[in-house]
């Protein structure tokens, strides 16, 4: 079994967003790990973020691997925090019951098959539509759709139980990835860079009014997003590498594939925009 599901969110939101965030992802979890016992379904891979990763305060930038616990002593998302307990629900049910359960650490997706769409998915096509006039620096680590899906799988066929794997292709700085949709748009990425110390204060402020008076409002640069690519927190995989044969692929490559899907559903409305690389049914 496969639990995948979760409620993303980068913002603080209200009681009642809180509430949602936790009752879906942590108690969802547990939930669904006892039936799965009661059902004797053998196997569940849970589904976990590289935002719920612990990594070194002193530098942040040293590659996290899967022995670093989260630290909940700054300011963290309540996305975040809810993830780290689901994976304290996988461990008990480990622990406690002897359940086969793993945890796949996802870090940020890029590819095809985006139908709602992401947060990356709708970037890429408002940097195509032409919305898109400056950005913020920092940097994340970001893995293939197609790299996460044989993730899951591996820890299905390989997994260790009681374990957690970390899955990414690559790390890349978000200057790196308009380069990116540079390349696949054949449009000039924006030039305006805003600094994330003064874009934290601002979003700080936009977000608070936002999550009370406008909570259905989309909000893109939160300040919980900002904090994290401002950590700029890189991803030590070799464990998913040494233990389960994992072999990633490139996120430019994911890149492409993502475009072709947008492009063939006709969200990329720019008639400035240059035709995918690939064709979209090849990656659909």
């Amino acid at each position: 079994m496969y639990h995948v599901a979760a409620k993303i969110s980068t913002i603080e939101g209200n009681r009642e967003h809180r509430r949602e965030i936790f009752d879906s992802n942590v108690i969802g979890t547990r939930h669904l790990l006892i039936a799965a016992r009661e059902a004797d379904a053998g196997r569940v891979v849970v589904t976990g973020s590289f935002s719920a990763v612990g990594y070194d305060p002193s530098d942040p930038s040293r590659p996290s691997d899967e022995t670093m616990c989260f630290f909940p002593m700054e300011p963290s998302m309540p996305y975040e925090r809810s993830k780290s307990l689901v994976e304290q629900e996988c461990w008990r049910a480990a622990a406690a019951y002897g359940q086969e359960v793993m945890v796949a650490t996802c870090c940020a997706v890029v590819g095809p098959a985006d139908y709602f769409p992401s947060r990356l998915g709708r970037t890429m096509c408002d940097y195509a539509n032409g919305k898109l006039r400056a950005y913020v620096d920092g940097g994340f680590e970001f893995v293939a759709a197609r790299d996460i899906v044989e993730g899951h799988i591996l820890c299905m066929e390989r997994g260790r139980i009681g374990e957690k794997y970390i899955f990414s292709s690559e790390y890349k700085t978000i200057s790196e990835i308009l380069d990116l949709y540079e390349e696949v748009t054949g449009l000039p990425r924006p030039k305006r860079r805003i600094p994330s110390d003064a874009m934290l204060a601002f979003s700080t402020v936009a977000s608070a009014y936002l999550s009370h008076f406008h909570p259905d409002f989309p909000q893109r640069f939160t300040p919980g997003a900002i904090r994290l690519l401002k950590k700029c927190l890189h991803a030590n995989t070799n464990k998913a590498k040494t233990e389960l044969g994992f072999k990633p692929t490139t996120i430019r490559d994911a890149m492409n594939e993502a475009y072709a899907f947008h492009y063939g559903r006709n969200s990329i409305t720019n008639s400035q925009a240059k035709p995918p690389r690939l064709k979209q049914q090849q990656v659909a």
